[in-house]
């Protein structure tokens, strides 16, 4: 059974939090990059996005599949969409990717039942 990807962004969340009265120059500037790095351009912010779940399975970080697949199914991201992605990932990575690919399909279809829920 795959982790609750609410759960651990919801717990990175809190942790970052707590960091930020800590080293809150290095949290505004990180800030800072994020919003430079997504703010429309060439590029969509849904391909930016799928850029970066690619990316979390590469580096095989939980956290950064939760925030991402939920940014992806606020931005009405498709699933074959996202599979699409997740097989570049794969080609690119091998087998850990694959494994972690299997952790974001997973995040995906938590966060896309949980709008649904709400939609419905």
């Amino acid at each position: 059974m795959f982790p609750s990807y609410q759960e651990i962004i919801q717990d990175t969340s809190a942790e970052i939090g707590k960091l930020r009265g800590e080293i809150g120059d290095t949290l505004r500037g990180f800030s800072a990059m994020a919003q430079a790095a997504t703010k429309d351009g060439a590029l969509d912010a849904k391909t930016k996005e799928l850029i970066a779940i690619a990316l979390s399975v590469s580096v095989r970080c939980d956290p950064c599949l939760g925030y991402h697949t939920q940014a992806l199914v606020k931005l009405g991201c498709t699933r074959a969409e996202l599979t699409e992605a997740l097989g570049m990932a794969v080609y690119m990575g091998g087998g850990p990717s694959l494994m972690y690919a299997a952790r974001a399909s997973a995040a995906f279809d938590e966060f896309a039942a949980q709008a649904a829920a709400k939609a419905g």
